[in-house]
């Protein structure tokens, strides 16, 4: 069987594993029982977690944080498949947003796979910067590499479980990208190989306190809801009634108010009328 079979076969039994409840789970091959994302929001990631960057240099994942909210991805650069679709659907999800990586929110892929090198990271970041096509991007999104004790405290910490398979020499594991606030506290979870722009965007202007954005997002944010068991935003209905009362509230009190100037300068002016009478 030529690879890129192995590839797609390998990619639907994974997406199959990581969807199916665990009674279902019992028939998957071993290697692929303990596979899967447990959502760890409001956990701290590693702030002196040690790699290396796509220029070799030494970096903690702290120093990408602080300042602004961080979306997280864990990926190894060989991967055939997998991996790379979900780097194109996170770059054609920033693409469109008005927000820029690099100015509202950084973007730090990691790989977990310990043999990969700078060099691999490096050929990565100038194919996925390239995708996104945004100006200065290369500030804001970076490609990390590192040593299996750092990948481990970080996959521990978002909660990322994978396994080698040796029959297809390939790793098998689920996908999702993941947003943290500036202190490195996990926020947000996105699953699949495709982004909603919406949701990336709200999980960006909440993760951030709401510092990035306009007050157009944090109208929408009062109607929507982060759903953490499907990873989505979802509309909520009572929200939107809510605010449409409000709302409503607020126009009769501007009219009442309208009305009551009116009158008002109507008794004035017939006062004042009558004064100039007599």
């Amino acid at each position: 069987m030529k690879r890129s079979g192995i590839c797609g076969a390998f990619l639907l039994v994974v997406l199959v594993a990581t969807a199916l409840p665990g009674h279902e789970q019992e028939t998957m091959p071993a290697q692929l029982k303990n596979v899967g994302i447990d959502q760890h929001l409001n956990e701290q990631l590693p702030l002196d977690a040690a790699f290396k960057d796509e220029n070799g240099k030494t970096v903690k994942l702290g120093d990408y944080l602080g300042q602004k909210p961080l979306v997280l991805v864990l990926a190894y650069y060989d991967c055939p498949m997998l991996c790379s679709m979900v780097l194109q659907g996170l770059a054609a999800a920033m693409r469109q947003m008005s927000f820029d990586a690099g100015n509202q929110y950084n973007v730090l892929t990691v790989s977990f796979n310990p043999r990969e090198t700078p060099e691999l990271a490096a050929a990565a970041k100038s194919r996925y910067i390239k995708q996104y096509g945004r100006s200065g991007a290369e500030t804001g999104w970076h490609f990390l590499t590192g040593a299996q004790p750092e990948i481990d405290r970080l996959t521990r910490a978002v909660g990322f479980h994978y396994a080698w398979d040796p029959v297809s020499k390939q790793y098998a594991h689920a996908t999702a990208v993941m947003v943290a606030t500036p202190e490195g506290k996990l926020a947000r979870y996105f699953y699949g190989v495709e982004f909603s722009p919406r949701d990336l965007r709200f999980a960006l202007v909440e993760a951030s306190r709401h510092k990035i954005g306009s007050p157009v997002d944090a109208v929408l944010l009062f109607c929507y809801h982060y759903d953490p068991a499907v990873g989505k935003y979802n509309l909520l209905v009572t929200r939107i009634v809510q605010l449409a009362g409000a709302v409503s509230v607020v126009l009769v009190a501007l009219f009442i108010l309208m009305m009551v100037r009116r009158e008002r300068r109507q008794r004035q002016a017939w006062a004042q009328s009558v004064k100039s009478t007599l």
